[in-house]
């Protein structure tokens, strides 16, 4: 007879060796609170144009359907940092310095994970098959409509902060989430305590006070929502918070208490390419489109176009300290065939010449 917690057990402590910081098995069921709070979050709006989130609630809720025959749902979390979270920290206070959230320096985590998560599928069914036990799967990162916190929270990788994402307190929260579901009658982990207690750092730090309360985001503020997922005009009443941030916004992360414990990755692929964690702002907005899909072919800031990308640079730099070089490379670009392009680099020169 096979005793399913001895085969959990091993399943989830081969996670490391494909650069996991840690796997285990969620309770499947999301609760009724939980899911009261987020079609009261949908209500109001808070999710902006991310009319994807509003759709498939019924999957959202009942995860197992996803995949005819799931049973278990083995959960990931994978680290993607390089390098010490106050390098980023210095990043971010270059105001000459593009900022790019850090999660996005290196290869698309999509495609990345993706490949680590079939790869650790691949030995758990050649694990279990001296079992004789017929093994089914599949895998997800960011990629359906799972709530992937939730999920993990209810198999005790973390408990979810104030900031809203998924922390631990031996490792932080700048890691990525992947899940296997599988027909395997794995035994689910148990719910951690949370330790935010009274710290309120990451809605103090937020650059657009994004946060109405603790646990609860307005994503038409954030600035990664504002960045990446926004396809219209950046509102002026949030330019000027952005600072040098072009592409997403790690603040509410960077200066968490728990991050100073992050770990960081072993996966080579999440290392920055062509230069981006030292890329100028002047250097980002000059690089033509030609150049740009070449740059980022393989990396997860490609799905925002190069008109955005233009877009959140110009706003960079108006908020950069004033010179010559930047106004000379703001107005090489006034006549860019996209009328949002031009209204932001006309917001942009206006905060250096007026």
């Amino acid at each position: 007879m096979i005793d399913f917690s001895i085969l959990t057990n091993d399943i989830c402590k081969q996670a490391a060796s494909f650069g996991f910081l840690e796997a285990a098995i969620a309770q499947i069921k999301i609760d009724s609170k939980t899911q009261a709070n987020f079609l009261g979050w949908l209500n109001k709006n808070f999710h902006g144009n991310m009319d994807y989130l509003a759709k498939n609630t019924h999957l959202r809720f009942n995860p197992e359907l996803l995949h005819n025959g799931t049973l278990s749902i083995i959960c990931i979390k994978a680290p993607y940092l390089t390098k010490p979270v106050d390098t980023h920290k210095d990043r971010l206070n270059n105001t000459n310095h593009a900022y790019i959230s850090s999660y996005a320096l290196g290869r698309d985590y999509h495609k990345v994970l993706r490949k680590k998560l079939n790869e650790y599928a691949t030995w758990i069914s050649e694990y279990i098959s001296k079992f004789d036990l017929e093994p089914d799967y599949r895998v997800f990162t960011d990629s359906a409509p799972i709530m992937e916190i939730e999920l993990a929270k209810n198999s005790g990788l973390g408990f979810r902060g104030k900031n809203t994402l998924l922390l631990n307190t031996k490792e932080g929260s700048m890691f990525f989430l992947g899940e296997i579901f599988t027909n395997l009658p794995l035994t689910p982990g148990n719910s951690v305590t949370a330790h935010c207690g009274s710290c309120t750092k990451c809605i103090e730090v937020c650059p657009t006070q994004a946060f109405v309360s603790p646990y609860v985001l307005d994503a038409r503020k954030c600035i990664s929502y504002l960045t990446i997922e926004n396809k219209e005009s950046i509102p002026e009443k949030y330019r000027k918070a952005i600072g040098n941030r072009i592409y997403g916004c790690d603040d509410c992360q960077l200066f968490c208490p728990w991050n100073k414990f992050s770990k960081l990755t072993s996966l080579n692929d999440f290392a920055p390419r062509n230069n981006l964690e030292n890329l100028s702002l002047i250097d980002a907005f000059l690089i033509d489109e030609t150049q740009w899909q070449k740059i980022m072919q393989g990396s997860a800031i490609y799905r925002i176009g190069y008109e955005c990308w233009l877009r959140n640079v110009a706003v960079a730099l108006g908020n950069a300290k004033t010179s010559p070089q930047i106004i000379v490379a703001l107005e090489s670009k006034q006549n860019f065939p996209s009328t949002m392009v031009q209204e932001h680099i006309k917001w942009a020169l206006a905060q250096h010449l007026y």
